[in-house]
């Protein structure tokens, strides 16, 4: 069973979001206050958590915060703050993804499909520790630069023998990256690149998305350059 932790103060919201996910043979836990849904966090065996910012005692910030400390879990961000400095702010603090409401329920029953789909997927990965992509390197799914490898078709990122998650326009970066390297990416051309020409976000994100991914390339984030005034590159020269 699949537990899912909902935490929204407006107890309609709460209830039409719980509706539907037990509807989708989910087993739900709610919470109308941030202290409530850390305890049920911390008792329970959560599976992904759907959070909204503006609560009582606790707002779904600090929230969101103490769950990265223990947990890797899915957190998706569920509010009526729909600004990209909002937006930017759920992504440093570990959220993986922000809807704004008004929201059609469908779509997020599908963005908390994705998410478990893709935990689901990542600890397969994870348990099949005898993977090594650098045996591999005739096959034309397999992307690697010095120690840093990609599988194009399983989407996964391994460094050495560790394999790294990676969000999905992290994983994008990395891929772009690695079949360019050495070549100086301008900000904007990233931008257009990765999400898209009719992007009308905050750029910022770019460089958050950055700061994520090279914290992630651990002894490799030296690869992953900021050329001041121009944008970034990815390489050893």
């Amino acid at each position: 069973m699949i537990n899912i932790l909902v935490a929204e103060d407006d107890k309609r919201i709460l209830r039409l979001i719980a509706d539907f996910l037990k509807k989708e043979s989910y087993n739900v836990f709610t919470a109308e206050n941030g202290q409530d849904a850390l305890e049920i966090f911390i008792k329970e065996s959560i599976s992904l958590v759907i959070l909204d910012i503006m609560m009582p005692i606790y707002d779904g910030w600090h929230v969101c915060m103490e769950i990265r400390k223990k947990s890797d879990i899915p957190v998706l961000i569920l509010t009526a703050r729909d600004s990209d400095l909002d937006e930017l702010k759920g992504f440093d603090i570990g959220a993986d993804e922000y809807i704004s409401k008004p929201f059609n329920p469908k779509l997020l029953m599908a963005r908390v499909k994705n998410l478990l789909k893709r935990v689901e997927h990542n600890n397969l990965l994870k348990n099949e520790s005898s993977i090594d992509l650098k045996d591999d390197l005739h096959n034309k799914n397999i992307l690697c630069y010095e120690d840093v490898c990609i599988d194009l078709e399983e989407k996964l990122m391994k460094i050495d023998s560790e394999i790294i998650e990676l969000k999905p326009k992290e994983y994008d970066l990395i891929v772009l990256f690695i079949k360019n390297k050495n070549r100086l990416f301008e900000r904007e051309n990233l931008l257009d690149l990765v999400w898209g020409y009719d992007y009308l976000g905050d750029p910022r994100t770019l460089d958050t998305h950055i700061n994520r991914l090279r914290n992630k390339l651990g002894s490799k984030a030296h690869l992953l350059k900021t050329i001041r005034g121009f944008g970034y590159k990815f390489g050893g020269e």
